[in-house]
């Protein structure tokens, strides 16, 4: 679903570092104003930007590689938790999860979708592509409507509920749509209004303001 995906950072030198340093993750563009990661089969953006923002994104993995991807992240940062524990399972998609934070205090999940397995020890190839991406923003009904005439379709329940977090998408990758001030799951973070721009694989292109409103015409 996600072809590429771009966030705005005032703390793009702290972020290079830390997905190109620390994570060891492929960067495969870059510049004074911007990089680009390569995640499976999505490309993730991070562009310089005067203000504080917060996302909230998921990364696709092998559903039997969890335990070996937790390893591999523990050697590298301390991984977030939740009433006492550092992982989750969440029935709806039958994926197992765990989450961590990159300096700017985005809130990253590793998520392992039980039915899709990769026989071989974990590594940066391990990672499929994005799964889940937020916006957000507090006009969640308008810009739900908008997207579901764009072809993006609520999962799990017919209407956008305006003060919950809601998915939209299908299959093993989806769109977060929430209003603010809504703590992160295994975080102490508030979701906030934060600009972002979406290329899906059939071309569709999402650009929200940092007003949280969808521009038209992109």
């Amino acid at each position: 679903m996600f072809k590429s995906v771009k966030l705005f950072t005032d703390k793009l030198k702290q972020l290079k570092g830390f997905y190109g340093n620390v994570l060891e993750l492929n960067i495969i563009e870059s510049a004074d104003d911007y990089f680009k990661v390569a995640i499976g089969t999505s490309i993730l953006i991070f562009q310089q930007s005067p203000n504080v923002t917060l996302y909230h994104f998921a990364i696709n993995i092998p559903g039997n590689q969890f335990t070996l991807a937790k390893h591999w992240v523990k050697e590298r940062v301390s991984l977030n938790r939740e009433a006492a524990v550092d992982e989750t399972y969440y029935p709806r998609f039958d994926a197992d999860a765990f989450y961590f934070e990159d300096p700017a205090g985005n809130v990253i999940e590793l998520i392992a979708r039980r039915h899709v397995d990769k026989w071989s020890g974990f590594s940066v190839d391990s990672l499929l592509n994005l799964s889940e991406v937020s916006i957000t923003t507090p006009f969640v009904e308008e810009v739900g409507k908008q997207l579901v005439d764009k072809g993006v379709h609520v999962f799990g329940h017919v209407d956008i509920e305006p003060n919950e977090l809601n998915f939209l998408g299908s299959k093993d990758t989806f769109i977060l749509l929430v209003p603010p001030n809504r703590r992160w799951y295994f975080s102490k973070r508030m979701s906030m209004t934060s600009p972002i721009e979406i290329e899906l694989m059939d071309g569709l292109k999402i650009s929200v303001s940092d007003e949280g409103k969808i521009k038209e015409g992109i």
